[in-house]
């Protein structure tokens, strides 16, 4: 963690990917056994449309990504919010939800196709918020694609407000993309509103 992050999370609750719960989902940790179902997820195209990363094209891509990006960063980081999204029935990963961990503090998700339109990232979201609300962190950001508007009404009934768009040329898949950004301040906040879509 750098000195910009180390002064951000000053006052706040350490806690990495603490288990939520909410009436239809699991929030939890990715474990070492959840490799088949993060490849179903980051291999899939449609899902990774509007990502910045090339869907996976093998297995062990995707046990080379749960080990790094997930398991390495549960056991060395002290703050940290990196979710599987499952269901409560199966408790399989169906998607996931991130905070980066640099001032940014930019949410990130992504949700299997066969799942979309439920609320499901409305609803996971919504229980993050809250928590890192508890934990005393003082905003969140998030940006979406403008040809993606829907992951701008996940953030609006989030409670988030938009703030201005811009351009980037978005690595690795090298295009210039115009994104909208949006953000909440979570120390002056009330709850995450309730109303609109699940």
């Amino acid at each position: 963690m750098d000195e910009a992050m180390q002064r951000l999370l000053a006052g706040v609750r350490l806690e990495n990917t603490p288990e939520l719960h909410t009436e239809r989902l699991i929030l939890r940790r990715f474990r070492p056994t959840d490799g088949p179902a993060l490849f179903r997820l980051l291999s899939d195209r449609e899902v990774n449309r509007f990502l910045p990363w090339f869907p996976l094209e093998t297995q062990a891509q995707a046990d080379e990504w749960l080990q790094t990006f997930y398991l390495d960063f549960y056991r060395n980081e002290p703050w940290g919010c990196r979710y599987a999204l499952c269901q409560k029935e199966e408790d399989v990963p169906v998607g996931y939800i991130h905070v980066a961990p640099n001032p940014s503090l930019d949410l990130g998700y992504a949700l299997a196709k066969e799942h979309w339109h439920k609320g499901f990232v409305t609803e996971g979201c919504r229980a993050v918020v809250q928590r890192l609300r508890e934990q005393g962190l003082p905003y969140l950001t998030a940006t979406h694609d403008v040809n993606n508007p829907r992951s701008g009404a996940v953030m609006e009934r989030l409670g988030m407000t938009f703030r201005y768009n811009y351009q980037e040329q978005w690595q690795p898949k090298n295009i210039l993309v115009t994104f909208r950004l949006y953000k909440i301040d979570l120390a002056g906040s009330a709850r995450v509103r309730s109303g609109g879509q699940p």
